[in-house]
Protein backbone atom coordinates (compact mmCIF):
# COMPACT_ATOMS: atom_id res chain seq x y z
CA UNK A 1 0.00 0.00 0.00
CA UNK A 2 1.12 3.69 -0.84
CA UNK A 3 2.41 5.82 2.14
CA UNK A 4 0.92 9.19 2.98
CA UNK A 5 2.93 11.71 2.28
CA UNK A 6 2.69 14.45 4.52
CA UNK A 7 6.04 16.74 3.59
CA UNK A 8 7.71 17.87 -0.02
CA UNK A 9 10.89 17.19 1.42
CA UNK A 10 9.79 13.60 0.99
CA UNK A 11 10.49 14.00 -2.65
CA UNK A 12 13.84 15.14 -2.56
CA UNK A 13 16.00 12.87 -5.49
CA UNK A 14 18.79 14.39 -6.68
CA UNK A 15 19.07 13.67 -10.28
CA UNK A 16 22.69 14.80 -11.76
CA UNK A 17 25.93 16.79 -10.63
CA UNK A 18 26.16 18.88 -13.46
CA UNK A 19 24.14 21.56 -15.21
CA UNK A 20 21.52 23.26 -13.10
CA UNK A 21 22.05 19.95 -10.33
CA UNK A 22 25.72 21.51 -9.73
CA UNK A 23 27.22 21.87 -6.26
CA UNK A 24 28.70 24.83 -6.72
CA UNK A 25 25.70 26.95 -8.74
CA UNK A 26 26.45 30.42 -9.38
CA UNK A 27 23.59 32.50 -11.37
CA UNK A 28 22.25 35.65 -12.04
CA UNK A 29 18.64 34.37 -11.06
CA UNK A 30 17.50 31.79 -9.47
CA UNK A 31 13.89 30.62 -9.52
CA UNK A 32 11.91 28.71 -6.80
CA UNK A 33 8.87 26.54 -8.61
CA UNK A 34 8.23 25.30 -12.23
CA UNK A 35 4.44 26.31 -12.55
CA UNK A 36 3.01 29.22 -14.74
CA UNK A 37 4.73 31.93 -12.08
CA UNK A 38 8.49 29.85 -12.88
CA UNK A 39 8.34 29.56 -16.07
CA UNK A 40 6.93 32.89 -17.12
CA UNK A 41 10.01 34.42 -14.86
CA UNK A 42 12.39 32.16 -16.69
CA UNK A 43 12.11 32.38 -19.88
CA UNK A 44 11.75 36.57 -19.87
CA UNK A 45 14.48 36.65 -17.57
CA UNK A 46 16.72 33.90 -20.01
CA UNK A 47 15.68 36.38 -23.40
CA UNK A 48 16.77 39.41 -21.02
CA UNK A 49 20.36 37.49 -21.62
CA UNK A 50 20.67 36.87 -18.00
CA UNK A 51 21.43 33.28 -16.27
CA UNK A 52 18.94 31.68 -14.86
CA UNK A 53 18.16 28.29 -13.20
CA UNK A 54 14.94 26.38 -11.55
CA UNK A 55 14.74 24.70 -8.35
CA UNK A 56 11.44 22.25 -8.82
CA UNK A 57 10.38 20.01 -6.20
CA UNK A 58 7.75 18.12 -8.28
CA UNK A 59 9.43 15.78 -11.34
CA UNK A 60 8.69 18.39 -13.92
CA UNK A 61 6.90 21.26 -15.27
CA UNK A 62 3.08 22.32 -14.12
CA UNK A 63 3.56 23.55 -10.78
CA UNK A 64 0.22 22.76 -8.99
CA UNK A 65 -0.53 20.51 -11.90
CA UNK A 66 1.80 17.94 -11.03
CA UNK A 67 1.21 17.41 -7.76
CA UNK A 68 -2.68 17.59 -8.22
CA UNK A 69 -3.57 13.96 -9.70
CA UNK A 70 -6.42 13.05 -7.51
CA UNK A 71 -9.88 11.74 -8.47
CA UNK A 72 -11.76 14.10 -11.47
CA UNK A 73 -8.54 17.10 -10.90
CA UNK A 74 -9.07 20.00 -13.47
CA UNK A 75 -8.51 23.54 -13.50
CA UNK A 76 -11.36 26.04 -12.43
CA UNK A 77 -10.49 28.75 -15.37
CA UNK A 78 -11.20 28.19 -18.84
CA UNK A 79 -9.57 27.93 -21.75
CA UNK A 80 -7.80 30.01 -23.55
CA UNK A 81 -8.18 32.40 -20.24
CA UNK A 82 -5.66 29.96 -18.43
CA UNK A 83 -3.07 29.55 -20.87
CA UNK A 84 0.11 31.66 -21.65
CA UNK A 85 -0.27 34.45 -23.80
CA UNK A 86 3.11 33.52 -26.00
CA UNK A 87 2.11 33.06 -29.66
CA UNK A 88 4.96 30.21 -30.18
CA UNK A 89 3.07 28.39 -27.54
CA UNK A 90 -0.73 28.66 -28.51
CA UNK A 91 -0.11 28.67 -31.87
CA UNK A 92 0.25 24.99 -32.28
CA UNK A 93 -2.09 23.96 -29.51
CA UNK A 94 -5.96 22.81 -28.78
CA UNK A 95 -7.57 21.44 -26.20
CA UNK A 96 -10.03 18.93 -26.08
CA UNK A 97 -12.53 20.92 -23.31
CA UNK A 98 -12.71 24.25 -21.81
CA UNK A 99 -11.92 23.20 -18.64
CA UNK A 100 -8.96 20.52 -19.07
CA UNK A 101 -8.15 17.92 -16.31
CA UNK A 102 -4.36 17.73 -14.90
CA UNK A 103 -3.49 15.04 -17.52
CA UNK A 104 -4.31 17.41 -20.24
CA UNK A 105 -2.52 20.64 -18.32
CA UNK A 106 0.69 18.26 -17.68
CA UNK A 107 0.54 17.65 -21.53
CA UNK A 108 0.06 20.94 -21.90
CA UNK A 109 3.46 22.03 -19.93
CA UNK A 110 5.61 19.33 -21.87
CA UNK A 111 4.55 21.20 -24.88
CA UNK A 112 5.74 24.36 -23.75
CA UNK A 113 8.60 22.96 -22.40
CA UNK A 114 9.22 22.08 -25.87
CA UNK A 115 8.82 24.95 -27.81
CA UNK A 116 10.57 26.76 -25.38
CA UNK A 117 13.42 24.40 -24.02
CA UNK A 118 13.65 24.94 -20.55
CA UNK A 119 14.33 21.68 -19.47
CA UNK A 120 18.30 22.18 -19.37
CA UNK A 121 17.46 24.82 -17.16
CA UNK A 122 15.97 23.09 -14.24
CA UNK A 123 16.50 20.93 -11.34
CA UNK A 124 13.86 18.57 -10.37
CA UNK A 125 12.26 17.31 -7.74
CA UNK A 126 14.98 20.06 -5.51
CA UNK A 127 13.18 21.41 -2.30
CA UNK A 128 14.29 24.33 -0.90
CA UNK A 129 15.11 24.15 2.77
CA UNK A 130 16.74 27.78 3.26
CA UNK A 131 18.25 30.73 1.78
CA UNK A 132 19.43 33.86 2.97
CA UNK A 133 20.86 37.41 1.26
CA UNK A 134 24.51 38.16 1.66
CA UNK A 135 24.56 41.99 1.97
CA UNK A 136 28.33 42.42 1.57
CA UNK A 137 28.80 39.50 -1.85
CA UNK A 138 25.23 40.84 -2.66
CA UNK A 139 23.59 37.18 -3.36
CA UNK A 140 21.24 34.87 -2.18
CA UNK A 141 23.07 31.85 -0.60
CA UNK A 142 20.69 28.76 -1.44
CA UNK A 143 20.28 25.43 0.89
CA UNK A 144 18.27 22.07 -0.93
CA UNK A 145 16.77 19.26 1.04
CA UNK A 146 19.74 17.06 -0.74
CA UNK A 147 23.13 18.97 0.69
CA UNK A 148 23.69 21.54 -2.45
CA UNK A 149 24.08 25.42 -1.85
CA UNK A 150 23.76 27.49 -4.80
CA UNK A 151 24.37 31.12 -5.12
CA UNK A 152 21.94 33.60 -7.13
CA UNK A 153 22.06 38.04 -7.25
CA UNK A 154 18.30 37.34 -7.39
CA UNK A 155 15.77 34.90 -5.93
CA UNK A 156 12.15 34.55 -7.29
CA UNK A 157 9.68 32.79 -5.73
CA UNK A 158 7.11 31.26 -7.59
CA UNK A 159 5.81 28.88 -4.95
CA UNK A 160 2.31 29.95 -5.74
CA UNK A 161 -0.56 29.91 -3.44
CA UNK A 162 -1.13 26.39 -2.56
CA UNK A 163 2.58 24.26 -2.28
CA UNK A 164 2.24 23.97 1.48
CA UNK A 165 -0.42 20.77 2.49
CA UNK A 166 -2.84 21.15 5.62
CA UNK A 167 -3.18 18.18 7.24
CA UNK A 168 -5.08 19.06 11.04
CA UNK A 169 -3.27 17.31 13.50
CA UNK A 170 -5.98 14.69 14.21
CA UNK A 171 -5.23 11.80 17.01
CA UNK A 172 -4.74 8.95 15.97
CA UNK A 173 -4.05 9.09 12.19
CA UNK A 174 -1.09 7.17 11.81
CA UNK A 175 -3.55 4.29 13.60
CA UNK A 176 -5.87 3.86 10.59
CA UNK A 177 -5.30 0.27 9.06
CA UNK A 178 -6.99 1.36 5.69
CA UNK A 179 -5.79 3.53 2.42
CA UNK A 180 -5.05 7.27 3.44
CA UNK A 181 -3.75 10.47 1.53
CA UNK A 182 -3.95 13.58 1.02
CA UNK A 183 -5.48 15.54 -2.36
CA UNK A 184 -2.24 16.98 -3.26
CA UNK A 185 0.23 14.04 -2.20
CA UNK A 186 -2.44 11.34 -4.13
CA UNK A 187 -0.02 8.58 -5.47
CA UNK A 188 0.82 8.07 -9.15
CA UNK A 189 -1.10 4.73 -9.67
CA UNK A 190 -4.02 6.03 -8.23
CA UNK A 191 -6.44 4.06 -5.40
CA UNK A 192 -9.30 2.06 -6.21
CA UNK A 193 -12.42 2.50 -4.54
CA UNK A 194 -14.85 0.43 -6.41
CA UNK A 195 -17.45 -1.29 -3.65
CA UNK A 196 -15.44 0.25 -0.60
CA UNK A 197 -16.35 2.09 1.94
CA UNK A 198 -15.12 5.77 1.41
CA UNK A 199 -14.77 8.83 3.07
CA UNK A 200 -13.99 12.59 1.74
CA UNK A 201 -12.94 14.87 5.02
CA UNK A 202 -13.39 18.65 3.14
CA UNK A 203 -15.84 20.59 0.83
CA UNK A 204 -13.12 22.71 -1.20
CA UNK A 205 -12.28 22.23 -5.03
CA UNK A 206 -10.38 19.08 -4.60
CA UNK A 207 -13.26 17.57 -1.76
CA UNK A 208 -15.83 18.28 -4.48
CA UNK A 209 -13.92 17.17 -7.24
CA UNK A 210 -13.08 14.01 -5.66
CA UNK A 211 -16.98 13.54 -4.39
CA UNK A 212 -18.07 13.70 -8.45
CA UNK A 213 -15.84 10.97 -9.26
CA UNK A 214 -16.09 8.72 -6.40
CA UNK A 215 -20.05 8.79 -5.72
CA UNK A 216 -21.00 6.66 -9.24
CA UNK A 217 -18.36 4.33 -8.03
CA UNK A 218 -17.96 3.97 -4.16
CA UNK A 219 -19.58 1.40 -2.25
CA UNK A 220 -20.21 4.08 -0.01
CA UNK A 221 -19.30 7.47 0.24
CA UNK A 222 -19.52 9.94 3.01
CA UNK A 223 -18.46 13.84 2.79
CA UNK A 224 -17.25 15.19 6.03
CA UNK A 225 -18.66 18.92 5.63
CA UNK A 226 -17.75 22.03 8.20
CA UNK A 227 -19.26 24.55 5.47
CA UNK A 228 -21.63 24.28 2.57
CA UNK A 229 -19.73 24.70 -0.30
CA UNK A 230 -21.39 27.31 -2.66
CA UNK A 231 -20.55 25.77 -5.56
CA UNK A 232 -21.83 26.91 -9.38
CA UNK A 233 -21.93 25.17 -12.72
CA UNK A 234 -19.26 24.83 -14.28
CA UNK A 235 -20.69 24.69 -18.28
CA UNK A 236 -18.03 22.30 -19.30
CA UNK A 237 -17.57 21.51 -22.72
CA UNK A 238 -15.82 19.73 -25.93
CA UNK A 239 -13.90 21.86 -27.75
CA UNK A 240 -12.91 21.22 -31.40
CA UNK A 241 -9.28 22.06 -32.68
CA UNK A 242 -11.65 23.95 -36.15
CA UNK A 243 -13.05 26.31 -33.13
CA UNK A 244 -10.18 27.02 -31.61
CA UNK A 245 -8.08 27.71 -34.29
CA UNK A 246 -10.74 29.91 -36.02
CA UNK A 247 -10.62 32.28 -32.74
CA UNK A 248 -6.73 32.31 -32.50
CA UNK A 249 -6.57 35.32 -34.91
CA UNK A 250 -8.09 37.12 -31.60
CA UNK A 251 -5.78 35.63 -29.10
CA UNK A 252 -3.19 38.44 -29.06
CA UNK A 253 -6.39 40.60 -28.10
CA UNK A 254 -7.88 38.30 -25.36
CA UNK A 255 -4.75 38.21 -23.72
CA UNK A 256 -4.78 42.00 -23.83
CA UNK A 257 -8.44 42.11 -22.88
CA UNK A 258 -7.79 39.42 -19.48
CA UNK A 259 -5.56 42.11 -17.51
CA UNK A 260 -8.26 44.66 -18.18
CA UNK A 261 -11.12 42.80 -16.18
CA UNK A 262 -11.37 42.81 -12.69
CA UNK A 263 -10.61 38.86 -12.08
CA UNK A 264 -8.11 38.58 -15.05
CA UNK A 265 -10.54 36.38 -17.20
CA UNK A 266 -12.19 37.98 -20.71
CA UNK A 267 -15.89 39.32 -18.58
CA UNK A 268 -16.02 42.09 -15.61
CA UNK A 269 -18.22 42.65 -13.36
CA UNK A 270 -21.51 43.63 -14.68
CA UNK A 271 -21.98 47.76 -14.64
CA UNK A 272 -25.05 47.99 -12.49
CA UNK A 273 -25.96 47.88 -9.08
CA UNK A 274 -28.42 44.96 -8.31
CA UNK A 275 -31.23 47.15 -6.94
CA UNK A 276 -31.56 49.48 -10.33
CA UNK A 277 -32.50 46.40 -11.73
CA UNK A 278 -36.56 45.18 -11.10
CA UNK A 279 -36.93 41.36 -9.51
CA UNK A 280 -37.80 40.16 -12.91
CA UNK A 281 -34.63 41.65 -14.82
CA UNK A 282 -32.46 40.60 -12.16
CA UNK A 283 -33.35 36.92 -12.60
CA UNK A 284 -33.10 37.02 -16.51
CA UNK A 285 -29.59 38.36 -14.97
CA UNK A 286 -28.65 35.91 -12.63
CA UNK A 287 -30.11 32.75 -15.20
CA UNK A 288 -27.55 34.48 -18.03
CA UNK A 289 -24.58 34.44 -15.50
CA UNK A 290 -25.78 30.91 -14.09
CA UNK A 291 -26.53 29.26 -17.77
CA UNK A 292 -23.17 30.59 -19.19
CA UNK A 293 -21.37 28.61 -15.99
CA UNK A 294 -17.85 29.61 -14.93
CA UNK A 295 -17.08 32.33 -12.63
CA UNK A 296 -19.76 34.62 -14.42
CA UNK A 297 -21.79 34.30 -11.37
CA UNK A 298 -18.99 35.37 -8.83
CA UNK A 299 -17.14 37.95 -10.81
CA UNK A 300 -19.38 39.20 -13.40
CA UNK A 301 -22.39 39.56 -11.51
CA UNK A 302 -23.74 43.67 -10.58
CA UNK A 303 -20.63 45.33 -9.66
CA UNK A 304 -22.11 45.81 -5.80
CA UNK A 305 -22.63 42.00 -5.14
CA UNK A 306 -19.37 41.71 -3.16
CA UNK A 307 -19.49 45.24 -0.94
CA UNK A 308 -23.53 45.56 -0.52
CA UNK A 309 -25.23 42.99 2.03
CA UNK A 310 -28.29 43.52 0.75
CA UNK A 311 -27.35 42.84 -2.63
CA UNK A 312 -25.08 39.88 -1.57
CA UNK A 313 -28.37 38.01 -0.01
CA UNK A 314 -30.15 38.59 -3.34
CA UNK A 315 -26.96 36.48 -5.13
CA UNK A 316 -27.69 33.80 -2.33
CA UNK A 317 -31.33 33.72 -2.27
CA UNK A 318 -31.00 32.68 -6.34
CA UNK A 319 -28.15 30.34 -5.75
CA UNK A 320 -29.51 28.26 -2.95
CA UNK A 321 -33.06 28.12 -4.69
CA UNK A 322 -31.34 26.71 -8.19
CA UNK A 323 -28.90 24.61 -5.89
CA UNK A 324 -31.72 23.25 -3.32
CA UNK A 325 -34.09 22.22 -6.15
CA UNK A 326 -31.39 19.54 -7.42
CA UNK A 327 -31.14 17.57 -4.04
CA UNK A 328 -34.06 15.03 -3.13
CA UNK A 329 -33.46 14.48 0.41
CA UNK A 330 -34.59 17.25 2.68
CA UNK A 331 -32.25 16.59 5.62
CA UNK A 332 -29.19 16.75 2.77
CA UNK A 333 -30.47 19.43 1.20
CA UNK A 334 -30.48 21.94 4.66
CA UNK A 335 -26.68 20.65 4.99
CA UNK A 336 -25.38 20.83 1.47
CA UNK A 337 -27.62 24.62 0.68
CA UNK A 338 -29.36 25.63 3.92
CA UNK A 339 -31.58 28.60 3.35
CA UNK A 340 -29.84 30.93 5.98
CA UNK A 341 -26.68 32.14 4.27
CA UNK A 342 -23.91 30.48 5.91
CA UNK A 343 -21.58 33.28 4.93
CA UNK A 344 -21.83 36.03 2.43
CA UNK A 345 -21.60 35.00 -0.88
CA UNK A 346 -18.37 34.71 -2.88
CA UNK A 347 -16.25 35.46 0.13
CA UNK A 348 -14.52 32.21 -0.22
CA UNK A 349 -13.91 31.73 -3.75
CA UNK A 350 -16.92 29.38 -5.20
CA UNK A 351 -16.20 25.96 -6.62
CA UNK A 352 -17.15 24.93 -9.90
CA UNK A 353 -18.91 21.99 -9.90
CA UNK A 354 -20.87 19.67 -12.52
CA UNK A 355 -22.51 16.81 -10.95
CA UNK A 356 -21.82 17.30 -7.40
CA UNK A 357 -25.20 18.06 -5.90
CA UNK A 358 -26.52 15.08 -7.65
CA UNK A 359 -24.33 12.90 -6.12
CA UNK A 360 -26.30 13.61 -2.48
CA UNK A 361 -29.52 12.03 -4.32
CA UNK A 362 -27.90 8.50 -4.51
CA UNK A 363 -28.34 6.11 -1.84
CA UNK A 364 -24.32 5.11 -1.24
CA UNK A 365 -23.44 8.95 -0.79
CA UNK A 366 -24.62 10.86 2.35
CA UNK A 367 -23.00 14.20 3.95
CA UNK A 368 -21.97 14.75 7.46
CA UNK A 369 -21.90 17.86 9.30
CA UNK A 370 -19.16 18.28 11.52
CA UNK A 371 -19.34 22.20 12.39
CA UNK A 372 -20.87 21.66 15.45
CA UNK A 373 -19.49 17.85 16.22
CA UNK A 374 -15.85 17.97 14.91
CA UNK A 375 -13.71 14.51 14.12
CA UNK A 376 -12.41 13.40 17.66
CA UNK A 377 -10.21 11.10 16.36
CA UNK A 378 -9.21 8.47 13.97
CA UNK A 379 -9.08 4.68 14.54
CA UNK A 380 -7.97 1.97 12.99
CA UNK A 381 -10.98 1.07 10.99
CA UNK A 382 -12.57 5.07 10.83
CA UNK A 383 -13.53 8.38 12.11
CA UNK A 384 -14.88 9.09 15.74
CA UNK A 385 -16.83 12.09 16.06
CA UNK A 386 -17.01 13.97 19.29
CA UNK A 387 -20.71 12.84 20.20
CA UNK A 388 -19.17 9.08 19.84
CA UNK A 389 -20.29 8.60 16.23
CA UNK A 390 -17.94 6.05 14.62
CA UNK A 391 -18.04 5.26 10.71
CA UNK A 392 -16.26 2.61 9.34
CA UNK A 393 -14.07 3.33 6.03
CA UNK A 394 -11.69 1.59 3.75
CA UNK A 395 -10.44 4.46 2.39
CA UNK A 396 -10.30 8.00 2.89
CA UNK A 397 -9.57 11.15 1.12
CA UNK A 398 -8.57 14.20 3.31
CA UNK A 399 -8.88 16.94 1.22
CA UNK A 400 -8.29 19.99 3.92
CA UNK A 401 -6.56 22.18 1.41
CA UNK A 402 -3.36 24.59 2.07
CA UNK A 403 -1.55 26.93 4.62
CA UNK A 404 -2.84 28.70 1.69
CA UNK A 405 -1.26 31.98 0.17
CA UNK A 406 1.78 32.73 2.54
CA UNK A 407 2.34 28.80 3.59
CA UNK A 408 4.45 28.36 0.04
CA UNK A 409 6.97 30.82 1.54
CA UNK A 410 6.63 30.59 5.03
CA UNK A 411 8.33 26.56 4.61
CA UNK A 412 11.43 27.65 2.65
CA UNK A 413 13.85 28.51 5.17
CA UNK A 414 13.71 32.18 4.33
CA UNK A 415 16.42 34.15 6.23
CA UNK A 416 16.02 38.26 6.34
CA UNK A 417 19.38 39.89 6.68
CA UNK A 418 18.32 40.80 10.28
CA UNK A 419 18.56 37.13 10.70
CA UNK A 420 15.19 36.56 11.76
CA UNK A 421 12.98 33.39 9.87
CA UNK A 422 9.85 34.83 7.74
CA UNK A 423 7.80 32.09 9.47
CA UNK A 424 8.22 33.58 12.72
CA UNK A 425 8.19 37.57 11.07
CA UNK A 426 4.53 36.16 9.44
CA UNK A 427 3.19 34.03 12.40
CA UNK A 428 1.38 37.43 13.32
CA UNK A 429 0.56 39.01 10.05
CA UNK A 430 2.01 38.69 6.36
CA UNK A 431 3.92 41.68 5.07
CA UNK A 432 5.44 42.64 1.56
CA UNK A 433 5.52 45.51 -0.45
CA UNK A 434 3.50 45.55 -3.61
CA UNK A 435 2.77 41.81 -3.60
CA UNK A 436 5.93 41.15 -4.75
CA UNK A 437 8.79 41.84 -2.68
CA UNK A 438 9.52 41.54 1.23
CA UNK A 439 11.10 44.26 3.50
CA UNK A 440 14.92 42.94 5.12
CA UNK A 441 14.59 40.14 1.61
CA UNK A 442 16.68 42.37 -0.80
CA UNK A 443 16.79 40.94 -4.30
CA UNK A 444 14.21 38.66 -3.57
CA UNK A 445 10.55 38.44 -5.29
CA UNK A 446 7.76 36.57 -5.51
CA UNK A 447 4.59 35.79 -7.91
CA UNK A 448 0.87 34.72 -7.25
CA UNK A 449 1.66 34.97 -3.49
CA UNK A 450 0.42 37.19 -0.30
CA UNK A 451 -1.03 40.51 -1.67
CA UNK A 452 -1.18 40.37 -5.26
CA UNK A 453 -4.64 39.97 -7.15
CA UNK A 454 -3.78 35.91 -6.50
CA UNK A 455 -6.99 34.52 -5.31
CA UNK A 456 -9.27 37.08 -6.52
CA UNK A 457 -7.43 36.38 -10.44
CA UNK A 458 -7.27 33.54 -12.90
CA UNK A 459 -3.77 32.30 -11.83
CA UNK A 460 -2.07 33.49 -15.43
CA UNK A 461 -3.64 36.85 -16.01
CA UNK A 462 -1.77 37.86 -12.38
CA UNK A 463 1.26 35.53 -12.79
CA UNK A 464 1.88 37.84 -16.71
CA UNK A 465 1.27 41.02 -14.77
CA UNK A 466 3.55 40.57 -11.51
CA UNK A 467 6.07 38.15 -13.74
CA UNK A 468 6.52 41.11 -16.50
CA UNK A 469 6.85 43.71 -13.21
CA UNK A 470 9.41 40.99 -11.40
CA UNK A 471 11.28 40.82 -14.59
CA UNK A 472 11.49 44.14 -15.57
CA UNK A 473 12.87 45.57 -12.36
CA UNK A 474 15.63 43.18 -12.20
CA UNK A 475 16.84 44.33 -15.73
CA UNK A 476 16.21 47.98 -14.23
CA UNK A 477 18.59 46.95 -11.11
CA UNK A 478 21.05 45.27 -13.39
CA UNK A 479 21.21 48.11 -16.04
CA UNK A 480 21.56 50.73 -12.99
CA UNK A 481 24.49 48.82 -11.98
CA UNK A 482 22.33 47.81 -8.26
CA UNK A 483 24.12 45.67 -5.81
CA UNK A 484 20.28 45.35 -4.23
CA UNK A 485 17.39 47.13 -3.51
CA UNK A 486 15.30 46.60 -0.41
CA UNK A 487 11.85 47.73 0.21
CA UNK A 488 11.46 50.70 3.09
CA UNK A 489 9.81 49.77 6.56
CA UNK A 490 7.16 52.58 5.58
CA UNK A 491 6.71 51.15 2.00
CA UNK A 492 5.59 47.80 3.66
CA UNK A 493 3.73 49.67 6.05
CA UNK A 494 1.54 51.81 3.65
CA UNK A 495 1.08 48.84 1.60
CA UNK A 496 -0.44 46.29 3.89
CA UNK A 497 -2.40 49.18 4.90
CA UNK A 498 -3.73 49.89 1.51
CA UNK A 499 -4.10 46.05 0.90
CA UNK A 500 -6.69 46.39 3.90
CA UNK A 501 -8.14 50.03 3.21
CA UNK A 502 -9.15 48.03 -0.05
CA UNK A 503 -10.40 44.69 1.67
CA UNK A 504 -12.34 46.38 4.52
CA UNK A 505 -14.52 48.62 1.99
CA UNK A 506 -15.78 44.59 1.04
CA UNK A 507 -17.80 41.80 2.68
CA UNK A 508 -14.78 39.36 2.86
CA UNK A 509 -13.59 40.63 6.40
CA UNK A 510 -16.86 39.43 7.72
CA UNK A 511 -15.72 35.52 7.30
CA UNK A 512 -12.57 33.37 8.31
CA UNK A 513 -11.71 32.16 4.70
CA UNK A 514 -8.88 32.10 2.17
CA UNK A 515 -8.71 34.94 1.42
CA UNK A 516 -8.60 36.28 5.33
CA UNK A 517 -5.45 33.97 5.88
CA UNK A 518 -7.68 30.37 5.61
CA UNK A 519 -8.66 27.85 8.22
CA UNK A 520 -5.25 27.04 9.92
CA UNK A 521 -5.46 27.46 14.01
CA UNK A 522 -3.58 30.00 15.23
CA UNK A 523 -3.18 31.90 11.62
CA UNK A 524 -3.47 35.78 11.65
CA UNK A 525 -7.30 36.30 10.42
CA UNK A 526 -6.11 39.33 7.36
CA UNK A 527 -6.73 40.18 3.98
CA UNK A 528 -3.75 38.20 1.93
CA UNK A 529 -4.92 39.76 -1.08
CA UNK A 530 -5.29 42.84 -3.35
CA UNK A 531 -8.91 43.32 -3.61
CA UNK A 532 -9.16 45.90 -5.97
CA UNK A 533 -9.09 43.72 -8.95
CA UNK A 534 -5.81 43.29 -11.55
CA UNK A 535 -6.04 46.34 -13.91
CA UNK A 536 -5.22 48.78 -10.51
CA UNK A 537 -3.20 46.51 -9.03
CA UNK A 538 -0.99 47.24 -12.78
CA UNK A 539 -1.09 50.46 -12.14
CA UNK A 540 0.24 50.86 -8.48
CA UNK A 541 3.04 48.59 -9.03
CA UNK A 542 4.35 49.98 -12.46
CA UNK A 543 4.09 53.68 -10.72
CA UNK A 544 6.58 52.51 -7.85
CA UNK A 545 9.29 50.79 -10.33
CA UNK A 546 9.52 53.96 -12.53
CA UNK A 547 11.59 56.13 -9.91
CA UNK A 548 12.09 52.83 -6.66
CA UNK A 549 9.12 54.66 -4.76
CA UNK A 550 10.05 52.65 -1.89
CA UNK A 551 12.69 51.16 -2.15
CA UNK A 552 15.79 51.44 -0.48
CA UNK A 553 18.80 51.19 -3.05
CA UNK A 554 22.30 50.19 -2.88
CA UNK A 555 25.13 50.79 -5.59
CA UNK A 556 27.26 48.18 -6.94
Amino acid sequence: MAKMHTDLAQYSNRRSTTGPYADDLDVDVLVVGAGFGGVFCAKTLREMGLKVVIYEAGQSFGGTWRWNRYPGARVDSEVPEYEFSWPEVWKDWTWSTNYPNYQELREYFDHVDKVIDLSKDCSFETVVTGAQFDTKEGKWHVKTADGRLAKAKHLVVAAGFASKRYIPNWKGLDRFKGTLHHSSFWPDEGVDVKGKRCAVIGTGASGVQISQEWGPDAGELKVFQRTPNLAVPMGKRMLTPEEQNKGKDWYHRLYQLREKCYGGFFYGMHERNTFQDTPEEREAFYHKLWDYGGFRFWLGNYKDMLTDAKANQEAYNFWAKNVRARIGDARKRDILAPLDMPHYFGVKRPCLEQNYYEQFNRDNVDVIDIKDNPIAEFTETGIKLENGDHYEFDVIAIATGFDITTGGMTNMGLKSIKDTDLKTEWKSAANTYLGTTVGGYPNMFHLYGPHGPTLLSNGPSTVEVQGRWICDCIQKIERENLKYINPTDEAVKAWKKRINDISDATLFPTTRSTYMGGSIPGKAFEQVNYAGGIPAYCVEIRNALDGWVGFETVAA
